[in-house]
């Protein structure tokens, strides 16, 4: 924090950050690309726990990381052709976006600890305080908001 007093710019501690941090990666589909996403939204975590100060333990990191393996997966699995990550955080939030070219929104079912597969987005919204799925001119995009420090 800065403050301005009488013409005099006085240093007063820490800068906070006006701007979420934003980072984006696309991805062709090859193999490998799941496990690339992870790798990125690792080092994702690592900057926002550095230049936000952002409290994230090991267990929101693991959330953010289930959750960015959840909604890659499917977007691999759903869409004909590339798709894209997109993670914006603070010290409070952090959202995870993926994009796809299919139009298709994804279908949430029922718990059912019999049924094999398809618990993707029965995880997600367990764990993120928020999800929302909705097309965009490209196919679709998929978001989830996970809460930090609560």
């Amino acid at each position: 924090m800065i403050e301005h007093l009488d013409g005099a710019v006085i240093p007063t501690g820490f800068d906070v950050p006006v701007e979420p941090l934003r980072r984006a990666a696309h991805y062709t589909g090859e193999p490998g690309c799941i496990a690339e996403a992870r790798s990125f939204a690792a080092h994702f975590v690592d900057q926002l726990r550095t230049e936000w100060c952002a409290r994230i333990d090991e267990r929101t990191g693991g959330e953010v990381m289930l959750v960015v393996s959840e909604l890659v997966t499917n977007a691999d699995r759903h869409s004909n052709g590339p798709y894209i990550l997109e993670l914006e955080g603070t010290d409070s939030a952090v959202t995870v976006c993926v994009y796809d070219s299919s139009d298709a929104l994804p279908l949430r079912f029922p718990k059912d600890p019999e049924r094999i597969g398809h618990h993707g987005l029965e995880i997600v919204h367990a764990v993120a305080a928020e999800v929302t799925a909705e097309r965009v001119p490209v196919g679709k995009r998929v978001r989830a908001r996970l809460a930090l420090g609560e």
